[in-house]
Protein backbone atom coordinates (compact mmCIF):
# COMPACT_ATOMS: atom_id res chain seq x y z
CA UNK A 1 0.00 0.00 0.00
CA UNK A 2 1.49 3.32 -1.08
CA UNK A 3 1.93 5.80 1.73
CA UNK A 4 3.70 8.74 0.08
CA UNK A 5 7.13 9.91 -0.91
CA UNK A 6 10.34 10.09 1.07
CA UNK A 7 12.93 12.67 0.08
CA UNK A 8 16.42 11.71 1.17
CA UNK A 9 19.05 14.42 1.33
CA UNK A 10 22.44 12.73 1.32
CA UNK A 11 24.70 15.24 3.03
CA UNK A 12 27.99 13.49 3.73
CA UNK A 13 29.97 10.96 5.71
CA UNK A 14 32.77 11.29 8.23
CA UNK A 15 35.75 9.22 9.31
CA UNK A 16 35.38 6.51 6.68
CA UNK A 17 38.06 3.88 6.44
CA UNK A 18 40.26 4.64 3.41
CA UNK A 19 40.30 1.73 0.97
CA UNK A 20 42.91 3.38 -1.29
CA UNK A 21 46.44 3.09 0.02
CA UNK A 22 48.17 5.51 -2.36
CA UNK A 23 45.56 8.26 -2.76
CA UNK A 24 42.22 9.55 -1.49
CA UNK A 25 39.08 7.50 -2.02
CA UNK A 26 36.46 8.45 -4.58
CA UNK A 27 33.34 7.49 -2.59
CA UNK A 28 29.78 7.15 -3.83
CA UNK A 29 26.60 5.90 -2.19
CA UNK A 30 23.87 3.48 -3.20
CA UNK A 31 20.62 4.03 -1.28
CA UNK A 32 18.07 1.22 -1.27
CA UNK A 33 14.46 1.53 -0.15
CA UNK A 34 12.95 -1.96 -0.57
CA UNK A 35 13.24 -2.51 -4.38
CA UNK A 36 14.09 1.08 -5.31
CA UNK A 37 17.76 1.93 -5.68
CA UNK A 38 19.43 5.31 -6.24
CA UNK A 39 23.12 6.07 -6.78
CA UNK A 40 24.91 9.28 -5.84
CA UNK A 41 27.59 10.97 -7.86
CA UNK A 42 31.21 10.08 -7.13
CA UNK A 43 32.89 12.45 -4.66
CA UNK A 44 36.18 12.38 -6.56
CA UNK A 45 39.23 12.62 -4.32
CA UNK A 46 37.15 13.52 -1.24
CA UNK A 47 38.60 10.67 0.81
CA UNK A 48 37.32 9.79 4.26
CA UNK A 49 35.04 12.83 4.77
CA UNK A 50 33.03 13.14 1.53
CA UNK A 51 30.10 15.47 0.93
CA UNK A 52 27.43 14.96 -1.72
CA UNK A 53 24.47 17.24 -0.87
CA UNK A 54 22.19 15.36 -3.27
CA UNK A 55 18.47 14.63 -3.00
CA UNK A 56 16.71 11.39 -3.91
CA UNK A 57 12.99 10.64 -3.99
CA UNK A 58 11.53 7.26 -3.03
CA UNK A 59 7.95 5.97 -3.05
CA UNK A 60 7.16 4.77 0.45
CA UNK A 61 4.75 2.26 1.95
CA UNK A 62 4.03 1.06 5.48
CA UNK A 63 5.99 -2.16 5.04
CA UNK A 64 9.38 -0.51 4.39
CA UNK A 65 11.37 -1.00 7.62
CA UNK A 66 14.57 0.86 6.71
CA UNK A 67 16.78 2.60 4.21
CA UNK A 68 20.02 0.83 3.40
CA UNK A 69 22.97 3.12 2.67
CA UNK A 70 25.99 1.41 1.06
CA UNK A 71 29.21 3.33 0.52
CA UNK A 72 31.69 2.33 -2.18
CA UNK A 73 35.04 3.60 -3.42
CA UNK A 74 34.94 4.06 -7.20
CA UNK A 75 37.98 2.38 -8.71
CA UNK A 76 37.12 2.55 -12.41
CA UNK A 77 38.34 -0.53 -14.26
CA UNK A 78 39.51 -2.55 -11.23
CA UNK A 79 36.04 -2.71 -9.63
CA UNK A 80 34.52 -0.66 -6.83
CA UNK A 81 35.55 -1.37 -3.23
CA UNK A 82 32.86 -1.78 -0.57
CA UNK A 83 33.57 0.72 2.23
CA UNK A 84 30.65 -0.04 4.54
CA UNK A 85 26.92 0.35 5.12
CA UNK A 86 24.42 1.95 7.46
CA UNK A 87 20.79 1.08 8.09
CA UNK A 88 18.35 3.88 8.79
CA UNK A 89 15.18 2.64 10.56
CA UNK A 90 12.00 4.25 9.23
CA UNK A 91 9.77 3.45 12.22
CA UNK A 92 10.18 6.98 13.70
CA UNK A 93 9.00 8.42 10.39
CA UNK A 94 5.76 6.44 10.52
CA UNK A 95 5.23 6.96 14.26
CA UNK A 96 6.29 10.61 14.64
CA UNK A 97 6.33 12.00 11.10
CA UNK A 98 10.09 12.53 10.98
CA UNK A 99 13.43 10.89 11.64
CA UNK A 100 15.35 12.56 14.48
CA UNK A 101 18.77 14.01 13.60
CA UNK A 102 21.55 11.62 14.54
CA UNK A 103 24.64 9.80 13.35
CA UNK A 104 24.50 6.24 12.11
CA UNK A 105 27.49 3.94 12.25
CA UNK A 106 28.90 2.75 8.95
CA UNK A 107 29.94 -0.86 9.42
CA UNK A 108 31.79 -3.47 7.40
CA UNK A 109 32.04 -7.06 8.61
CA UNK A 110 30.41 -5.92 11.88
CA UNK A 111 33.27 -3.44 12.49
CA UNK A 112 32.82 0.33 12.84
CA UNK A 113 34.37 2.20 9.91
CA UNK A 114 32.86 5.71 10.00
CA UNK A 115 29.54 7.47 10.31
CA UNK A 116 26.87 9.06 8.19
CA UNK A 117 24.52 11.77 9.48
CA UNK A 118 20.93 12.35 8.63
CA UNK A 119 21.31 16.08 9.19
CA UNK A 120 24.15 18.55 8.96
CA UNK A 121 24.36 20.50 12.21
CA UNK A 122 25.76 23.62 10.52
CA UNK A 123 23.09 23.63 7.82
CA UNK A 124 20.30 22.83 10.30
CA UNK A 125 21.10 25.95 12.28
CA UNK A 126 20.84 28.08 9.13
CA UNK A 127 17.73 26.57 7.59
CA UNK A 128 15.68 23.58 8.67
CA UNK A 129 14.60 22.57 5.17
CA UNK A 130 18.07 21.29 4.25
CA UNK A 131 20.32 18.57 5.53
CA UNK A 132 18.60 15.33 6.29
CA UNK A 133 16.23 12.55 5.57
CA UNK A 134 12.98 14.37 5.18
CA UNK A 135 9.46 13.40 4.35
CA UNK A 136 7.64 15.01 1.44
CA UNK A 137 4.00 14.51 0.43
CA UNK A 138 3.55 12.23 3.41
Amino acid sequence: MARGNLEVLLVGAKGLENTDFLCNMDPFVVITCRTQEKKSSVASGKGCDPEWNESFLFGLSDDVPELLIKIFDSDGTSGDDFVGEAKIPLEPLFAEGSIPPMSYNVVKDEEYCGEIRNESEEVAEQEESYGGWKDSSY
